[in-house]
């Protein structure tokens, strides 16, 4: 049997022209076997109506044998000759034709080197999308840290928008020397605190 691949023509009878003349060929071997034990029957069923005949069961098993070996011979040679046709003239797709969905390369012809490069390209978009598709993420991630940090000056503008209220109400325009004030004060009341303590502990030792 043939051993071109074939493969065009598989893409387009979804078998290989192959594979399609082998199963031809084990079904006539199968009808051959088929017939000649028909025919077998009816030779042994002839002998067993005429007794005394000297052609026996064995004679006609090798008779059979024999005639079986001759025909499929000639069936080997028959076939032979019937698949070359078969595959040459009706399995196989002209070398000049197109399947519908190969005709897009008649249109846009490209070479192999052509081929690669559009692959290359292809690879480089790819590679660019990811690429800005990942600046897009960060760039998004970044917006949120600024909304944040947005967010947080506005409450410490809020803040000090209220201390300066405070300070107007307080009498002091300033807000330095709103904070040195209030400095003066918080030493004042340190040193205060501390000389509560100390006479605290004096306290204490006396009445010991």
């Amino acid at each position: 049997m043939s051993v071109s691949p074939m493969a065009y023509e598989a893409q387009f009878f979804g078998f290989t022209p192959q594979t399609c003349m082998l199963r031809i060929y084990l079904a006539f071997q199968d009808y051959l076997l088929e017939m000649m034990a028909v025919v077998e029957g009816v030779v042994l069923k002839k002998l067993e109506a005429s007794p005394g005949g000297r052609v026996s069961r064995l004679d006609v098993r090798k008779s059979t044998e024999k005639f079986l070996r001759f025909m499929k011979e000639h069936f080997d040679q028959l076939f032979g000759k019937m698949e070359e046709v078969l595959l040459q003239l009706v399995l196989s797709i002209p070398p000049h034709v197109l399947l519908p969905e190969d005709r897009v390369q008649r249109q846009y012809p490209y070479s192999r080197e052509q081929f690669q490069a559009l692959q290359d390209e292809a690879s480089h978009l790819q590679q660019r999308c990811r690429a800005e598709a990942a600046a897009g993420q960060a760039l998004r991630a970044e917006l949120q840290e600024q909304k944040a940090v947005q967010a947080e000056l506005e409450r410490i503008l809020q803040w000090f928008e209220g201390l300066e209220n405070t300070c107007r109400e307080h009498g002091t325009s300033n807000v330095r020397e709103s904070f040195t004030f209030l400095t003066q004060n918080s030493k004042k009341l340190q040193d205060v605190l501390k000389e509560v303590k100390e006479k605290s502990k004096k306290i204490k030792r006396g009445d010991e």
